[in-house]
């Protein structure tokens, strides 16, 4: 049943509304750039949460135990940085002035790490309601992991606002679908039901019944007929806060860029300045002083400041129960402390296994499903899982059980057949604090998550993506399953280090980088097919380093032979045949062109000596970026099309990634 609620507000309530409605217009119009509309129809809601719900200090927005708010609809940022600077986080006046500004903390879609207060970058339409499904499953975990009887240290709700926009994007979607099977109480969701898109009415594309789409995810849905209506807005917060069994949605009819004459539920005010006239028309009708702009009462000042005051108190109470904690439970209140620091014990990589050419083939996902559990055993805070695919990423904790209603205490996550929520989500995990999350799926679907890593990326998120089957030797599944340009992409995306590991032992070396990162996110390419392990050690040490030499020869190469993953087994086979017929061969494992790139101009003339300009690089994927290494004189083996259903060997034959294909490409390198 869709539960209805609905009542008035104080000259005081109204007088702080509108002040965060004209500071919206007044900054949009000074930048000549925004979207007035939201803030204005969300003013009200917005108001009623930040100062008679929302758990913050303003005077610390790290604080762990506050409610987490996100904007998913970033492009209403103005709402945001109202509220952070009327409630007294550090953001000047000066900045909402300077609001798109060059240099400013008021940029056009909130930024995390940017703005003081803002949990999350949001803009991209439905990431920021995966991200709040994120800190949601956070919190829930950490409770169930570290709250005891008569000590409760995690104990927050998680708000966030989206529009129509957000609502029909797909990561929206399996996020929502997600969240509702998990049951996630603490998470409220208040719906800006304005109606309106860039293009106009929400009926020319968005027809769908919302509330019985969320109802039949499972969660809470109610409605508020009227987005000014105060009581009612409070009724039904209240309302969410009480159901600890599900999910909330609260539908809230508003209209957008309230209390415009002329542009009051239009589409011309979601993405454009209302204009000098109209502000000021808007200000008169609203009851705003037209004399000055950014104009904000000194009773509204005081009203705010309350925030601070209570925020401070609740932070300070906290602070006494962690006390009373930490003397009960020491040793829960150090996991706590590690979990929350991010600190890795001293012994976290002792149960890494220790690879050898003895072992015979193993694939490079078995060997990183073995190196995982070793480390999970040791690193608590680790948590993640596959989107379905569980068995074949080799994702699976066996230290722990899976994450699930009543079971929020497990370690494994079950994503379901959603690449892109799952992404969003751990983005979500790591925001809220306590958590090292990773996820996984095949290569050829990192075009599902690619989103969300990009914006990790620009969050600098230190999550760790699994991408298994990394090439056409998949084999028989075919070319929709063989990824070719996915290696290219991911390389394409700043800040994201890509590690494409040649064995087991490159393996457990890439897994130890990807944890030791902690400003950017790492994506592990991994092999379906076994692999030989290598007969070098040169990995345990340099890995890190992006590239290596893994075999050499006597003097001056001839040419160098270039490779990452499975190729390194061409071009090492390649270099023996070479020799054979007088030709030097140095092969150079490349995992990662990214850490390759981070070392001294000296360590990379050691590796690709300048003076050798005959260079063939091996991979799977197409050759774009190779050109860098290889120079104008060398050449690349890659793929310049899709894959083929066959036995992953016939496949790689097939398209010449043979030992016979990369001497003969050397040869005629060499002129030979």
């Amino acid at each position: 049943m869709i539960k209805t609620v609905s009542g008035g507000q104080s000259t005081t309530d109204t007088l702080c509304i509108n002040t965060i409605r004209g500071l919206a217009m007044d900054a949009i119009q000074k930048a000549n750039s925004g979207h007035p509309g939201a803030p204005m129809g969300l003013a009200p809601a917005a108001y009623a949460l930040w100062t008679r719900y929302l758990k913050h200090n303003p005077k610390n927005s790290d604080w762990l135990d506050r409610d987490r708010f996100v904007l998913s609809g970033g492009h209403a940022s103005m709402l945001l940085y109202s509220l952070l600077h009327l409630s007294g986080y550090n953001l000047e006046l000066e900045e909402i002035k300077n609001f798109r500004q060059w240099g400013s903390k008021t940029p056009g879609h909130p930024e995390y790490g940017h703005t003081d207060g803002v949990e999350t970058t949001t803009g991209p339409l439905g990431q920021g309601l995966a991200n709040a499904v994120g800190m949601a499953m956070a919190e829930c975990h950490l409770a169930a992991r570290f709250n005891r009887e008569g000590h409760t240290i995690v104990d927050h709700y998680t708000y966030v606002m989206c529009g129509d926009g957000d609502l029909m994007e797909g990561v929206a979607a399996e996020a929502a679908s997600l969240a509702g099977h998990l049951g996630l109480g603490k998470l409220i969701c208040i719906y800006d039901d304005n109606s309106i898109s860039i293009e106009g009415s929400t009926a020319i594309a968005f027809t769908e019944n919302v509330a019985q789409r969320f109802e039949s995810y499972g969660w809470q849905v109610l409605t508020v007929s009227d987005g000014n209506d105060l009581e009612a807005i409070c009724g039904a917060i209240e309302t969410a806060r009480a159901q600890m069994e599900k999910p909330t949605l609260i539908k809230l009819k508003t209209e957008i860029a309230y209390g415009s004459p002329n542009k009051q539920g239009s589409a011309d005010a979601h993405g454009a300045p209302l204009g000098e006239d109209e502000v000021v028309l808007t200000k008169q009708n609203l009851g705003i002083p037209t004399d000055e702009p950014f104009r904000i009462p000194e009773e509204v000042r005081t009203h705010f400041s309350q925030c601070a005051v209570t925020g401070a108190e609740a932070e300070a109470a906290w602070l006494a129960a962690f006390k009373a904690y930490k003397s009960t439970y020491p040793d829960l209140s150090v996991r706590w402390v590690d979990g929350m620091s991010g600190f890795l014990p001293e012994d976290w990589r002792a149960d890494i296994p220790d690879f050898a050419p003895a072992d015979g083939p193993i694939a490079t996902r078995a060997a990183s499903g073995q190196v995982l559990n070793a480390i999970a055993n040791k690193i608590p805070a680790l948590i993640g899982g596959s989107a379905d695919l569980a068995p074949s990423n080799k994702t699976y904790l066996t230290c722990s059980h899976e994450f699930q209603k009543g079971a929020y205490d497990g370690r494994n996550i079950r994503f379901g057949v959603r690449e892109h929520a799952m992404g969003a989500v751990m983005a979500g995990l790591f925001l809220h604090n306590g958590l090292r999350p990773y996820g996984g799926t095949f290569l050829v679907f990192a075009d599902y998550v690619r989103p969300a890593i990009r914006l990790a990326s620009l969050m600098k998120l230190p999550l760790i993506y699994v991408f298994t089957h990394d090439s056409i030797a998949v084999g028989e599944d075919g070319p929709t399953h063989q990824p070719v340009e996915h290696l290219a992409a991911l390389r394409a995306i700043p800040g994201l280090t890509v590690i494409r590991p040649a064995d087991a032992t490159e393996t457990a070396r890439a897994w130890c980088q990807a944890l030791k990162t902690t400003d950017h996110p790492v994506a592990l390419i991994l092999s379906r097919q076994k692999l030989p392990i290598l007969e070098s050690s040169e990995a345990d040490q340099t890995l890190e380093l992006g590239a290596y030499v893994l075999a050499d020869c006597d003097g001056t190469p001839d040419i160098i032979l270039i490779a990452s993953g499975s190729e390194v087994h061409l071009a090492t086979a390649a270099q023996e045949e070479l020799a054979k017929e007088g030709t030097a061969a140095r092969v150079v494992s490349m995992p990662s062109w990214e850490l390759f790139e981070m070392t001294s101009p000296d360590y990379q003339s050691q590796v690709l000596p300048p003076s050798v300009k005959k260079r063939l690089a091996v991979e799977s994927g197409i050759p774009m970026g190779w050109e860098k290494y290889v120079g104008r004189k060398g050449a690349v083996i890659g793929m310049t099309g899709f894959g083929a259903s066959a036995p992953g060997p016939v496949v790689m034959e097939k398209f010449g990634f043979t030992v016979d294909r990369v001497v003969t490409a050397a040869k005629e390198l060499l002129g030979r």
